[in-house]
């Protein structure tokens, strides 16, 4: 749809002097769907943010994501200063015990026994000939990640440490386990390693 203007307008004196020679002034055609185009395309450029917004926001993103990773580093992977080989003793079969490397042992268990997943786990260390100020036991799945994990046994004085943690089910049924005693000793962290299977 068109609206048609007169090609020519006339502007006139209408004072009461003599009328003086008329202006004539070009006003083109103007269409109506040309007019609604122009303005949509306006509106949606106004609207739509720039391109560098979008650039920005997933910088800050990706940012954020490393600076969480620095941080929580730590937890998932814990500061040690020394790590014992893995060890060859079952702790689905009862107590096994760590020699220190500076000295001394410490006797660890988990009960009940063969370990089940969604019970209650009865923690217990015991150190014979050693200065141990702290233990915990982290529980990470061998072949499937399953979060962080890692209960700290309370010291009970004497030499004896114990707590409570649990396992996640695996819905596989039985799922292999590896439980790293770390033992503070001093200013030293020993990773103490063992594996064992888990019944779902």
């Amino acid at each position: 749809m068109q609206v048609k203007f007169p090609a020519l307008a006339t502007l006139q004196n209408h004072s009461g002097h003599s009328p003086a020679k008329p202006c004539k002034i070009w006003v083109p055609p103007i269409s109506i769907e040309n007019l609604k185009h122009s303005v949509i395309q306006k509106t949606e450029s106004a609207s739509s943010p720039p391109k560098y917004v979008a650039d920005i926001a997933i910088l800050i993103a990706v940012i954020a994501l490393g600076a969480a990773g620095y941080w929580l580093a730590p937890l998932l992977l814990p500061k040690t200063d020394v790590v014992l080989p893995l060890s060859a003793c079952n702790l689905n079969a009862g107590p096994c015990t760590i020699e220190l490397p500076s000295g001394g042992t410490v006797e660890v268990a988990i009960d009940p026994r063969p370990i089940p997943a969604l019970k209650t786990l009865r923690l217990l260390a015991i150190e014979k000939g050693a200065k141990v100020d702290k233990i915990e036991i982290d529980f990470a799945g061998v072949v499937m990640k399953m979060g962080y994990n890692r209960p700290l046994l309370e010291n009970l004085g004497e030499g004896r440490f114990a707590g409570q943690g649990n396992l996640p089910v695996c819905i596989s049924g039985k799922m292999p386990w590896e439980a790293t005693v770390l033992i503070e000793s001093g200013r030293t962290v020993i990773a103490a390693p063992f594996r064992f299977d888990a019944e779902g």
